[in-house]
């Protein structure tokens, strides 16, 4: 039987993903990454699966079909979703300002509307969920739907299940051009040769953009940075995933420079990890203190018994940043035979699966669960004009 060759471009959570989804539908898959799997982005976020930032749009109901399909993707893993460490504990937004309040109870109205369960926690239960948090609070909203995993396991695990049901992976290997034929993508240029198939996928998070554009079809994504405390171990402290009102905003907003906003969540370790800030640098991975200060001032604003506990590590990724704020799910029509799956900042975590489950749909062209056409290659928010000539050539 011949089956469709796909080639995964990243082998990080949505790459993964990717190729999970295609290779137990019946794919041929090979996965290229010019590092490590999961060696960049995904192993530099916080492992947020989230449908409390999210107001009512695409964005969200891809959020929705993912948390639906998260339980159902590790059960059918099996045993090597060990490493994942799921952890369905929920989420609690907390505004500290009569303006923050009225914002909060708007929003989580909205969403409700749209099916997601927002459950309003007046101060005792507020106090009995999250005993070490600010009395200066003016509401909170519950988020029983929020759940967190390890990311690099996650990957992991679902690498390894792409692999189990016959996907190969190859790292070091860096995409450098396009090899096109009658219009059409047919292979990569590698140091390594040409690599074939049918159907390519970029799945290169932050560095999408640029492997579109050695594609010759530029994307506009482009990286933003986001940086994260990690506490030494401590006692029960913090039982959920808790951020401010604010939070939203800052996911939401455009702006180039620094933002933060509190986030605070324990590991199973007993690490506490402490959010989150959002600045676009262009690839500059360097740690700024100012910036770390700024996160950690933010995260007292919540939790001010933090205040002695010592840090003992920072680490920063980057995010792949959309003007628009949707990923670019599908075809590229501008290259038959090149599709993406990026753009989705620092929610790729929780929308993986959701958005593998997308690409196989529209990839076998059938009905897709969600609708498909926000996350269109197609929209202004996304096309590049800085294209390459890509000439034909045979190879």
């Amino acid at each position: 039987m011949n089956r469709t060759r796909v080639v995964v471009i990243g082998a990080g959570i949505i790459g993964a993903a990717c190729a999970r989804e295609l290779a137990v539908a019946g794919f041929d898959v090979l996965v290229l990454d010019r590092a490590g799997a999961a060696a960049a982005t995904t192993s530099h976020g916080e492992g947020n699966i989230l449908v409390s930032d999210k107001g009512p749009g695409p964005e969200l109901e891809l959020a929705q079909l993912s948390r639906q399909l998260w339980p159902e993707v590790l059960a059918a893993v099996g045993e090597n979703s060990a490493g994942v460490e799921w952890d369905p504990k929920g989420g609690i937004v907390v505004a500290t300002t009569a303006e923050g309040a009225e914002g909060l109870r708007r929003f989580a109205d909205t969403q409700r509307a749209a099916g997601v369960r927002a459950e309003a926690m007046d101060s005792d239960a507020l106090t009995a969920a999250e005993p070490f948090l600010t009395e200066r609070r003016t509401a909170a909203v519950y988020y029983p739907d929020d759940a967190q995993v390890q990311p690099a396991g996650a990957a992991t695990a679902l690498l390894a299940d792409a692999l189990r049901a016959g996907a190969r992976l190859r790292t070091g290997h860096e995409v450098r051009g396009a090899v096109v034929r009658g219009g059409r993508l047919t292979a990569l240029r590698t140091a390594d040769g040409p690599v074939a198939a049918d159907v390519f996928v970029n799945a290169a998070g932050p560095w999408s953009g640029e492997v579109a554009r050695r594609l010759g079809v530029p994307l506009d994504i482009r990286p933003r940075r986001g940086e994260v405390l990690v506490t030494t171990p401590l006692p029960p402290t913090v039982f959920h995933k808790v951020y401010d009102a604010d939070y939203v905003g800052a996911v939401g907003s455009g702006a180039g420079d620094l933002q933060t906003s509190a986030v605070v969540e324990s590991t199973r370790a007993g690490s506490v990890l402490l959010g989150s800030s959002r600045r676009r640098v262009g690839f500059d991975d360097r740690l700024r203190p100012e910036v770390l200060s700024a996160i950690a001032a933010k995260a007292l604003r919540l939790f001010p018994s933090l205040a002695g506990v010592h840090v003992m590590r920072a680490y920063g990724g980057f995010r792949p940043y959309v003007p628009d704020h949707l990923p670019v799910i599908g075809a590229d029509p501008r290259l038959p035979g090149l599709w993406h799956a990026t753009g989705h900042e620092g929610a790729g975590i929780g929308l993986s699966v959701g958005t593998a489950r997308l690409v196989r749909e529209t990839l076998t062209d059938v009905q897709t669960t969600i609708d498909a056409s926000p996350f269109r290659v197609d929209r202004p928010a996304v096309l590049g004009t800085d294209a390459p000539d890509v000439s034909e050539e045979e190879s």
